[in-house]
């Protein structure tokens, strides 16, 4: 067994800087909005603070706990993943522009989907730990965890949220790979892939709409691509350096809620190209120390969950920073650390801890 020792100080400092431009960007991105639809210009900061410390605490308990008991928790936390999904449609659950994709208790609220992707990376982690060799059987590993995607996708889908039941999916899919599954078996489960997506994305008018206004944006401004087109706005009038901090234009109503999933726009137009490269390359970096935990784990079980976890926020800062560049379709896809989101950002860092918990036990004698 290896030797325990301190944590991976560089995906600690890496992240704390991250959460640090989000509380940063929260702010300067919300405080117009927040004043004109809350009444309050400290709104969103002040909770994304709260939530902030909230990551914190969690981060530094799961970093303290040995995170092989995850491996005897997976069962668990899978039906209790799906049950929280289950209850999304009960009258707990709560509905926000036609999607009903919270559970509520009070003033309380959770984001089952955002629990599910945790979740989903532990059980799939523990299912490919207990016999690495089934990932090779298309029988006994690969269409198990296809049920358990199909199981995903399905109640997550229903909100509907197709976003992040693409990433959960994507997610489940990228640790088989790593796991070991057959290139045959891996690119015939994409093409099924991209053939349900496009079904999907057919048969339902706004999904097509969004399509068509990727394709292009221009040609339904006022409606479709009206969101795409103000990012891009932003974006282009950042130039090299930015515009300034809080001097943001499109955040005054132009950009709907720039808090959220179009906040890297934001950030291009008051910090510049600079900004935004700076930002990519700490996310680079943060991939990268994740990548090395993942390959450095003493166990399969360890080497799959810090995979499944660099994964999860991989995806979600491709798929969000490709949005606000009109690279694809638009998604309500958050940018780790950075948009606004109290469950996704305290989310994130206690799967953070998890991943500098497993950095304890690393191999390699290389920090």
């Amino acid at each position: 067994m290896a030797k325990k020792r301190s944590s991976d100080f560089p995906l600690f400092f890496i992240v704390t800087i991250l959460v640090i431009i989000g509380i940063i960007m929260v702010f300067s991105s919300s405080y117009y909005y927040a004043l004109v639809r809350r009444g309050d210009a400290y709104y969103f900061v002040v909770r994304n603070i709260a939530w902030a410390a909230i990551g914190f605490v969690g981060m530094f308990v799961t970093s303290q706990i040995n995170y092989r008991i995850y491996k005897k928790l997976a069962p668990l936390l899978f039906i209790v993943s799906i049950v929280l999904l289950g209850l999304v449609f009960t009258p707990l659950g709560v509905t926000i522009n036609y999607a009903t994709r919270w559970i509520g208790v009070g003033k309380i609220t959770i984001m089952p989907g955002e629990i599910a992707k945790v979740c989903a990376i532990i059980f799939t982690a523990y299912f490919l730990d207990r016999d690495p060799s089934k990932i090779k059987s298309l029988f006994r590993g690969v269409i198990p965890l296809l049920l358990v995607v199909g199981t995903y996708f399905t109640l997550i889908i229903l909100q509907p949220n197709l976003s992040t039941a693409i990433t959960v999916s994507t997610i489940i899919i990228a640790m088989m790979f790593v796991g070991g599954m057959k290139y045959s078996h891996f690119f015939g489960i994409g093409l099924l892939g991209v053939i349900g997506i496009v079904a999907m994305i057919v048969v339902e008018p706004y999904r097509l709409k969004r399509l068509t206004s990727f394709l292009d944006p221009f040609a339904d401004p006022m409606d479709t691509g009206y969101q795409v087109i103000q990012s891009l706005l932003a974006l282009g009038s950042g130039g090299l350096f930015g515009v300034g901090l809080g001097k943001s234009i499109q955040k005054t109503l132009y950009l709907p809620e720039p808090q959220n999933d179009f906040i890297f726009a934001i950030i291009g137009e008051e910090l510049g190209f600079i900004g935004c490269a700076v930002l990519i390359i700490l996310f680079i970096i943060l991939i990268w120390r994740g990548i090395h935990i993942a390959m450095n784990a003493p166990d399969l079980f360890g080497s799959l969950l810090a995979s499944g976890i660099t994964a999860m926020i991989a995806i979600q800062v491709v798929i969000n920073i490709a949005v606000a560049t009109s690279s694809m379709p638009p998604t309500g896809i958050a940018l780790p650390f950075i948009s606004w989101g109290g469950n996704s950002l305290a989310i994130f860092m206690a799967s953070i801890g998890i991943l500098l918990n497993i950095s304890k036990y690393n191999i390699s004698n290389e920090q």
